[in-house]
């Protein structure tokens, strides 16, 4: 094959030193960490990615998480099912705590596109928006801070990292014991970037308050998941779905022709080795 188009199936040195015809991988998606960028380069492979397609549809999907916890809809939707607002002797069942999402703050552990567009909404939402990230920010309405601030004063705390060697379990039992014991933890970026058993043990024990994730650090998961396995209102697990509306399928399809196409015209776009 003299182009190879793969999302989740892995390019290692190993693999590409059996295709001596390939020059050109086209990722279907954005993440390109299944391929080894440093072998395509000595290779001269061009690499190429989806960029900006989930624009929309994963920070609506972060926001679904956000508000179902903030607004208990899991817990009162399980008591509803258990018959007690129809044993309630009163007009409403109010046993879960409910907090607005206007006024509080949320963070946002890298700000790329899709943390950019999650911040739009927070502000219509009349939260304070505050980031970590390595270059400079200067939206306005958007404070910049340092991690350790980020952690320990965020309501919400919702990651839009790459998985690298520097972001791996970038969430830990340490960092979760300095969160606030309110706040909640949103991954709908990558797995890997969260322990996993650390996530578990924290919600368990109440050290933050709920948890809503999109990803895991394998997919699709095993049977022994950990967070799989955890049943508890507080947390809410998707099965990477928040990049999927038929929109942001047509966005990249599109896009991934258009990346091909390009390369075989001599001006290869969206490069990243």
């Amino acid at each position: 094959a003299t182009i190879a188009i793969t999302n989740k199936v892995p390019l290692r040195a190993d693999d590409l030193a059996q295709l001596p015809d390939l020059k050109m991988i086209a990722v279907a998606a954005t993440g390109t960490d299944i391929v080894d960028l440093q072998a395509c380069r000595e290779r001269g492979i061009v690499v190429a990615n989806i960029r900006n397609y989930a624009v929309n549809t994963l920070p609506e999907h972060t926001f679904a998480l956000i508000l179902a916890l903030r607004r208990q809809l899991v817990a009162y939707r399980a008591d509803i099912e258990a018959g007690l607002w129809q044993k309630s002797d009163r007009f409403c069942l109010f046993g879960h705590p409910i907090a607005d999402l206007a006024g509080s703050r949320l963070g946002l552990a890298g700000y790329g596109a899709l943390g950019k567009s999650v911040a739009q909404i927070a502000r219509a939402f009349g939260m304070e928006v505050c980031v970590f990230n390595r270059s400079p920010v200067n939206d306005e309405g958007v404070k910049q801070v340092s991690w350790d601030e980020l952690l320990e004063t965020s309501d919400v705390l919702s990651l839009h990292l790459p998985l690298n060697d520097q972001t791996r379990n970038i969430i830990c039992a340490k960092e979760l014991i300095r969160m606030k014991s309110t706040a909640l933890l949103i991954n709908t970026a990558r797995g890997g970037l969260v322990d996993e058993v650390a996530l578990a043990d924290a919600l368990r024990a109440g050290v933050i308050a709920g948890a809503g994730f999109d990803v895991l650090v394998k997919e699709p998961p095993p049977p022994d998941n950990v967070l799989l396995n955890l049943r508890l209102p507080n947390f809410i697990l998707t099965p990477h779905s928040a990049w999927a509306s038929s929109q942001a399928m047509q966005v990249l399809a599109d896009q991934l022709i258009d990346n091909v196409e390009a390369w075989q015209a001599g001006a290869p776009q969206n490069v990243v080795a």
